[in-house]
């Protein structure tokens, strides 16, 4: 079956079917899922070209919803092309490209369509938008929202970059008001500046440095400002990217005085802890920071008592001088950690040790993701009337990851070297298949994704 191609039938040993691992065939037509038959039931209709994939798991789509690709403005830091080529490789099969890193950001109705045309002909997966809010641009998010964008982000705290400005708790209130009975999301990078004291004559090459500047108060505080914001406006907030365990009574509380909040972590908090990062790994920083082992292992138990909604990978990546590897100066490099390719390994390697399932994977990766950005009708579950979007995978396989295997435009990642579990065979999108052992499809078949 060529790369490109469509998919009639997937027959493997291990569907996941609901909750069940289990002999099926998946038969695809007009790139649905048409039905799910046990091998009983499917009476190899000669008609069918089936793609046989022995014992390895068949499952839906990775749907990563926190992906900075960067296109236009700073396409040297990634792009279209790249990412959703990596994306492909790592069985994400959707991604949903945050508002800020490009220029223009995605903050006003002409700078969205000016993102749609530069990513028109470029994707290989699917490909959904986020917008902005920023000071001033209120009048923007309705139109934006008719024009398709999953939802909002915003930040709470200087973003990184000049042209997409933080918010004040006025400008919040603002938006909240554009925002009410829209249906749609606003989403917070939950950090604030508070009143600390650093050592003076700290190492900067000192991982442990960073990590003090960036302390567990600062989400503690940012997320009870969400959290107040979500009771009173009853708008559906989002938490990205949370690090500390800290503020997750907080935001169970709010949860319970009736708040429609939710909130996600990353492989990179799940994965890295703060003690084993060396001096000058500047490839290690992002914001909020790398926190220590025990609070990794206090995430991982909300994981698992559903506290924290979804895992996903936000991908932020830079040119190779802009994380500053030859000072190895932390409070200078470039925040942000590349690893769209690697989250489904990434995660597996680590959950399965935990006692997670692979129907946790596909929730935590897939369904919860979809239905944050209002996509849960057409992906993230592998059900009749869905996308035919499968990740095709060996959860017992091992590999090591090598910078020739890396798609993303910038190969500076902090996995370089680490061996994982869980190798991606194969890649298929709305019933093409798009990238298998290596090699992708001769032309880009994504779509855009405008939420209606």
């Amino acid at each position: 079956m060529e790369l490109g191609s469509t998919v009639s039938a997937v027959r493997s040993k291990r569907v996941l079917v609901g909750e069940e691992v289990r002999p099926a065939v998946v038969l695809i037509k007009d790139g649905k899922i048409h039905q799910i038959l046990s091998e009983e039931d499917f009476s190899g209709d000669v008609s069918c070209e089936v793609l046989d994939v022995g014992d390895s798991v068949v499952m839906p789509g990775i749907v990563d919803c926190h992906v900075h690709v960067n296109e236009p403005g700073r396409t040297s830091w990634e792009g279209f092309w790249t990412a959703t080529r990596a994306a492909a490789a790592g069985g994400v099969t959707t991604i949903v490209d945050m508002p800020l890193n490009s220029i223009p950001p995605t903050t006003t109705l002409g700078n969205f369509r000016e993102k749609l045309r530069e990513a028109t002909g470029k994707c290989f997966v699917d490909t959904a938008f986020w917008g902005g809010v920023i000071p001033g641009n209120q009048l923007e998010l309705q139109p934006m929202i008719q024009a398709g964008v999953a939802g909002f982000k915003c930040f709470l705290i200087h973003s990184g970059v000049e042209e997409f400005p933080h918010v004040t708790d006025c400008d919040l209130h603002t938006a909240m008001k554009q925002l009410q009975r829209t249906g749609s999301v606003l989403l917070f990078h939950a950090e604030r500046d508070v009143e600390q004291t650093i050592e003076e004559n700290s190492d900067p090459s000192q991982y442990s440095t960073f990590l003090q500047s960036r302390p567990d108060v600062m989400e503690i505080e940012a997320i009870r400002t969400v959290t107040e914001l979500c009771l009173q406006y009853q708008v559906r907030c989002h938490i990205v990217h949370l690090s500390s365990a800290k503020p997750l009574k907080l935001i169970q509380e709010a949860r319970q005085a009736g708040a429609p909040l939710t909130v996600e972590t990353t492989h990179h908090y799940l994965s890295l802890c703060a003690e084993n990062i060396p001096a000058e790994a500047t490839q290690f920083k992002c914001c909020p920071p790398i926190r220590g082992s025990i609070n990794q292992e206090q995430l991982w138990s909300a994981l698992k008592a559903g506290q924290i909604d979804m895992v996903v990978s936000d991908h932020s990546p830079c040119t190779p001088d802009l994380k500053k590897l030859d000072s190895g100066d932390f409070t200078q490099a470039w925040g942000g950690i590349s690893s769209l390719q690697f989250g489904l390994p990434l995660f597996w390697s680590s959950a399965s040790k935990r006692g997670f399932q692979l129907s946790d994977v596909v929730r935590l990766l897939s369904r919860k993701t979809a239905q944050l950005c209002s996509l849960d009708g057409q992906k993230g579950s592998l059900a009749p009337g869905y996308d035919a979007d499968l990740v095709i995978w060996d959860p017992e396989r091992e590999f090591e990851i090598k910078e020739a295997s890396i798609h993303h435009k910038n190969k500076l990642t902090p996995y370089l070297g680490v061996t994982l579990q869980g190798v991606v065979c194969t890649t298929i999108v709305r019933g093409r298949l798009v990238y298998r052992e290596g090699s992708f499809c001769p032309e880009p078949l994504g779509k855009h994704l405008l939420i209606p």
